[in-house]
């Protein structure tokens, strides 16, 4: 009988290919849960920063008795320590603000100004 000897302690093809198999299948269950979670963790934070930004904006209404020029306003005056940015749209410059309803200036309501829609089927914009 002969037996052969490995010289070598690598690994052979086989086994190097069995391995990225098995890799390729966890990562393509793992991905799209990734994908996933990464939307919803924005999602929370876009509703934290609106809930900040409103809450600012009624503060500087009570204290000074007039609505804010700008947000930027709030950050000057230090409601907020920055305008925080749109984690859907990656800008801090992208909100949407709305004015009082009785057509003095001013900012009353700020929305995400994000394109597209949530997990839920509603806008970015009407939140």
């Amino acid at each position: 009988m002969v037996t052969m000897k490995r010289s070598g302690l690598g690994f052979t093809l086989i086994e190097l290919l069995v391995v990225l198999a098995i890799i390729a299948t966890l990562l393509s269950l793992a991905a799209p849960r990734y994908f996933q979670h990464v939307e919803r963790s924005k999602e929370a934070v876009l509703h934290e920063n609106l809930a900040t930004l409103r809450d600012a904006i009624d503060q500087y209404h009570a204290d000074k008795g007039v609505w804010p020029e700008s947000l930027a306003k709030l950050a000057d005056d230090h409601y907020v320590r920055a305008v925080p940015v749109d984690p859907v749209s990656d800008s801090a410059e992208t909100w949407t603000t709305v004015p009082p309803a009785d057509g003095s200036g001013g900012v009353y309501d700020v929305h995400s100004g994000a394109e597209g829609a949530a997990r839920d089927g509603t806008a970015y914009a009407a939140w």
